[in-house]
C-alpha cells in the first residue's frame, strides 16, 4: 500500500490493488505519515486483552510461593481455589484472576506445583572449620585422601529390586518373617586419588574393628607420608587409642560436622553398592553376602568410571547433599577435567 502510494497512486486504485477496503487503505497512509516505518510493526495481539499488569503479575507470583501461614492463611499449602480467592481479597489489591489464567501465569513464570524435599544441616558450632579443613585436604592433597564409614546394618533377606522380565510376570523373591542371622557392618575405605574402594565385614561396629580398618588405610600408603581420613563423630572413630595410634602414625583424622554425613566422600558410593549387591538378591547367609560386596567391589575398582556407577554415585550424592553446587565425595575438579 505504502509502494502504491509513493507511486502516485489513489486510494481507490490502491484499495482494488491489494484487495482491501479504501479505509483500511487510508488508515496505513495515515498511520506511516503519523508515525514513519514503525507502522510496519503494528504489534496487534489477538484475543482479549491482559487484565492484569506485570507489577499485578509479579505480586501473584510472591504470593504463590509464599508459605500461606506466613500470610494469615489457616494451611500449610495453596492450591488454585484457595490462591485465586485469597486474590480476591487481597491486602491493599484486588485482583481478578482465573484458575485456569493463574495456571498459565504459573506456568510461563516457571512456577510449578512440586514436591517437598528435606534440606539437612548441620548445628555442630565448629562446622564452618570443619568443612573447610575436608575441602582444604580435597583440594590440594587428593592423594593422601582416605574416607572411612560403616555401611549397614546388614541383614539376611530378600530385598525387593528391579530387573529385566516378560511383561506382567515380573521376577520374584520369596518372604521372610524371621531374622535369624543377625545383621553385619561392612567397614569401607575409599581412596579419593585412586578412586577405589575396599572394606571388611564385621558383626558390629566398635574401636577395635575401627582400628584394624585405619591400620588398612595406613597400609595403602606405606611410604610413611601423612595421610587424611575422613570420618564422622561416631564415639568408636576417637577413643583414646585411635588417636595415639593416629599421631604416631602420621594419620590426620578430619571429623564431618555434627548431623553432617553427606560432608563424607564415602557416602556417594554407598548408593551403588545398595543398588548392585544389595536390591534383588537373596543371600543364604552372610558368607554368600560378603563374597557378593567383595565380587561387586573387584568389579567397580577396575571400572571405576563407568556410567551406570557414575549415575548411582550422582543419584546418592543428589539425595544426601545438604548444599546446592558442592559435589561432596566427588573426584578433584582438576582429576575430572
Amino acid at each position: 500500500m505504502l509502494l502504491a502510494s509513493a507511486g502516485g497512486n489513489r486510494v481507490p486504485v490502491i484499495a482494488q490493488l491489494v484487495q482491501a477496503d479504501e479505509d483500511t487503505v487510508r488508515d496505513v497512509i495515515h498511520r506511516f505519515n503519523e508515525i514513519r516505518l514503525a507502522c510496519l510493526d503494528p504489534q496487534w495481539a489477538g484475543g482479549r486483552p491482559r487484565l492484569l499488569s506485570p507489577d499485578e503479575e509479579n505480586f501473584v507470583v510472591a504470593t504463590a510461593t509464599t508459605r500461606p501461614a506466613k500470610l494469615g492463611q489457616p494451611f500449610s499449602r495453596w492450591s488454585l481455589r484457595k490462591l485465586v480467592a485469597y486474590l480476591r481479597k487481597a491486602h491493599g489489591r484486588v485482583i481478578r484472576i482465573g484458575r485456569e489464567a493463574l495456571r498459565c501465569l504459573l506456568a510461563r513464570r516457571g512456577i510449578t506445583f512440586q514436591r517437598t524435599k528435606t534440606w539437612k544441616d548441620s548445628t555442630d558450632p565448629e562446622r564452618d572449620a570443619k568443612l573447610d579443613r575436608i575441602e582444604h585436604v580435597l583440594e590440594h592433597f587428593p592423594d593422601r585422601v582416605f574416607a572411612f564409614d560403616e555401611f549397614g546394618p546388614l541383614g539376611i533377606r530378600p530385598t525387593g529390586g528391579s530387573c529385566w522380565a516378560r511383561r506382567g510376570r515380573p521376577d520374584r523373591v520369596p518372604a521372610t518373617y524371621h531374622h535369624t542371622h543377625g545383621v553385619t557392618y561392612f567397614h569401607s575405605c575409599y581412596s579419593v586419588g585412586d578412586d577405589t574402594l575396599w572394606g571388611i565385614n564385621r558383626r558390629r561396629k566398635g574401636a577395635v574393628n575401627s582400628l584394624t580398618v585405619l591400620k588398612s588405610i595406613r597400609a595403602a600408603r606405606p611410604d610413611g607420608v601423612p595421610i587424611y581420613v575422613i570420618m564422622d563423630n561416631l564415639s568408636a572413630h576417637k577413643g583414646t587409642k585411635i588417636r595415639a595410634w593416629a599421631k604416631k602414625n602420621k594419620v590426620e583424622l578430619c571429623f564431618t560436622p555434627t548431623n553432617a554425613s553427606w560432608a563424607n566422600p564415602i557416602e556417594a558410593h554407598f548408593g551403588p553398592l545398595r543398588q548392585f549387591t544389595l536390591a534383588n538378591s537373596h543371600h543364604p547367609n552372610h558368607t554368600v553376602q560378603t563374597r557378593a560386596l567383595h565380587a561387586y567391589l573387584h568389579w567397580r575398582n577396575a571400572n571405576a568410571r563407568h556410567p551406570d556407577v557414575l549415575a548411582a554415585q550422582r543419584r546418592e550424592r543428589a539425595r544426601i547433599r545438604s548444599e546446592k553446587g558442592i559435589r561432596w565425595g566427588g573426584r578433584p575438579r582438576s582429576a575430572a577435567a
